[in-house]
């Protein structure tokens, strides 16, 4: 199977059309918006019935996902507390997955304005952790934002109060710098919010690695920047694969058809003879390999001033109204 190809059948859907849908080995979901916080109920409806229609944001054409073949989620999300309920259902299935919990610390900025307290999110992220074992739950402090109160100093001790907290309940620590010159539109909503921003230069983020080098001492972390150009491994700090092979070659070797897809002959789970499997719809400092993300923007009720997937306070508003809250419905 060639790496960006997914198997296509034919199914049928809830008002009795028959359509064409992928059949995606690896989804993601979600980095459109936080499906495990606002849309579990709506996830594990479209599981059970086998299939979900997504609409493309750049040119609003639908298009069919099929379940059949999934083998992987990976799930994205900073209050993933109400999918955990669901997660034996996961399990009887038969599929695979781990999460992407980002656990900021941006309470007296103000930032995440819709998130639960932290005390709340540590005691999900460790329930997460020990039911599912750490390696399966990576902490991501995502993005570091500069302001005119938060400096490199401030920033990286709120890492650190957060790592005091969890790291004996993951092996990995993943960062990326907020790159505001590249999205309109996180510019546009951190005017909105009145935030006084400052852009990272290569020098600043030297001073986060070199910070946070000295820091990892204690923790014993595995350190990633996501998505990040500049090499940090001087400090440490690799370049992270968030939707990974290689950490699906760890988790989950007995899949044999998971395995296969990744090009890992049997009993020989050191790694892959297929040539890696970029995904080329990300961008090109992305290390991830391909999947199929499944969410839409402008529907994540956390309202964070830096997010790239909502354009603005009113159009997830617009969205809600449309959508009925009761059936916790992204698109069915």
């Amino acid at each position: 199977m060639p790496p960006l190809s997914w198997n296509t059948i034919e199914l049928q859907t809830d008002k009795g059309e028959t359509v064409k849908a992928k059949t995606p080995i690896i989804i993601s979901a979600s980095r459109s918006t936080d499906i495990p916080a606002f849309f579990s109920k709506w996830f594990i409806n479209r599981l059970r019935r086998g299939y979900i229609r997504w609409v493309n944001p750049f040119n609003q054409v639908s298009e069919y996902v099929s379940f059949a073949e999934t083998r992987v989620i990976v799930f994205w999300s900073k209050n993933p507390k109400p999918l955990i309920q669901h997660l034996p259902e996961l399990d009887a299935k038969g599929i695979n997955y781990y999460f992407q919990f980002t656990l900021n610390e941006y309470t007296a900025e103000g930032l995440e304005p819709n998130v639960p307290p932290l005390a709340q999110r540590v005691e999900t992220f460790k329930t997460l952790s020990e039911k599912l074992g750490k390696k399966r739950v990576i902490w991501r402090f995502d993005p570091l934002i500069l302001t005119d109160t938060l400096t490199v100093e401030r920033i990286t001790d709120r890492i650190a109060e957060v790592a005091a907290l969890i790291r004996r309940y993951t092996e990995r620590l993943v960062i990326s710098f907020a790159d505001i010159k590249v999205y309109k539109k996180v510019q546009n909503n951190l005017a909105r919010e009145h935030v006084n921003y400052r852009e990272f230069t290569p020098e600043l983020m030297v001073a986060v690695a070199e910070r946070l080098q000295s820091l990892n001492r204690e923790w014993g972390l595995k350190i990633a920047t996501c998505a990040e150009g500049i090499d940090l491994e001087p400090y440490g700090i690799e370049h992270n694969r968030c939707i990974d092979d290689r950490l699906m070659i760890e988790l989950f070797s007995q899949d044999r058809k998971l395995m296969d897809f990744l090009g890992v002959e049997p009993d020989l789970f050191a790694a892959p003879s297929r040539p890696y499997m970029k995904d080329k719809g990300q961008r090109k400092e992305c290390g991830c390999i391909v999947s199929k993300d499944i969410g839409m923007y402008d529907t994540c009720h956390h309202l964070c001033a830096y997010c790239y997937a909502n354009t603005s306070r009113k159009a997830v508003e617009n969205n809600l109204r449309r959508h009925n809250p009761d059936l916790d419905a992204l698109v069915t």
